[in-house]
């Protein structure tokens, strides 16, 4: 080793170079991202709160157009203008979501991802309307978009246990799904016993497999709606075990959970809206300048 070589410390770790993304953006498109996609800015976050009031606006006036009065009391006077409201907001929501697809590296992933798919199904029920009856009511889907209010406002302790919960999730799908599967042959091995059992008693009500099983997902998940019901001592039998295993698995999936909860050990970090324009991951931290995903320059 030569005497002007620089020394190296083994422990010290160089610093990576920034990966840059893929499908670089431009300068408009990284302006409009952060717009758009994040709320540290003041235009990010105006932009996501008059976003919020038309997604409050829109879903209250199809609640107002849902009502058995609308016709009598609201639609000579305000009908045009809800109609008229409804189509701007929609429009404004297609600008709205072509503007995301042009602003990032891939636009399928977003197509894909959770808010993408929200994003469209928001505006698909205004330009279904006119051809099939009814999907207008199903614009309360927008609905689902409020749920940018955590991030827009940093609600802190809210993105928080969403984090953790989604976490649960991850981790019991498994359980949930064997259990699941288990409790599906359940139902459907009890529900043709009570078949067997009632089908030929009048009044009681299983005249069919599938309306037996039907009961038997009432009685199992404890709702008792009381429309079918056994009238023999063994059909009641049956029936009470059934009721005692309900909420068995009411307390087990309740343990499953909490199990999880406990052993959940959530990060408490400061939020932060940056999104990254190459893979779309969120929640970094607020003084994160590489995505913790993919490592693209935030």
């Amino acid at each position: 080793m030569a005497d002007n070589d620089p020394i190296i410390d083994p422990k010290t770790k160089p610093t990576p170079p920034p990966i840059e993304s893929p499908a670089a953006l431009s300068g408009w498109q990284r302006r409009w991202h952060e717009i758009i996609f994040e709320a540290d800015t003041p235009a990010g976050k105006a932009f996501d709160i008059t976003l919020l009031v038309l997604i409050v606006i829109s879903v209250v006036g199809v609640l107002i157009q849902s009502t058995p009065t609308y016709e009598e009391l609201y639609q000579p006077k305000w009908g045009r203008t809800l109609d008229l409201l409804e189509w701007v907001i929609t429009i404004l929501f297609t600008v709205e979501y072509i503007a995301r697809l042009a602003c990032v590296a891939h636009p399928l992933r977003y197509v894909f991802s959770f808010y993408g798919i929200v994003d469209l199904l928001a505006i698909l029920p205004s330009y279904l309307a006119p051809f099939v009856s009814g999907t207008q009511a199903l614009a309360t889907i927008r609905t689902l978009r409020l749920l940018r209010v955590f991030r827009v406002f940093k609600l802190g302790d809210h993105l928080a246990e969403s984090r953790t919960l989604l976490k649960i999730v991850k981790q019991t799908r498994t359980k949930i799904t064997v259990f699941l599967s288990v409790i599906m042959i359940a139902i459907t091995v009890l529900g043709t016993i009570m078949y067997v059992i009632e089908r030929d008693e009048p009044g009681s009500g299983f005249t069919s497999i599938p309306i037996s099983i039907y009961w038997a997902i009432v009685t199992l998940t404890t709702v008792g709606y009381g429309d079918i019901a056994p009238v023999t001592v063994l059909g009641k039998t049956v029936a009470g075990m059934m009721m005692l295993i309900g909420y068995s698995i009411t307390v087990v999936t309740i343990g499953i959970f909490a199990a999880v909860v406990l052993g959940a050990k959530e990060e408490k970090q400061v939020p932060s809206t940056q999104s990254c324009p190459n893979c779309l991951s969120e929640d970094h931290a607020a003084d994160a300048k590489y995505c913790k995903r993919c490592g693209s320059l935030l």
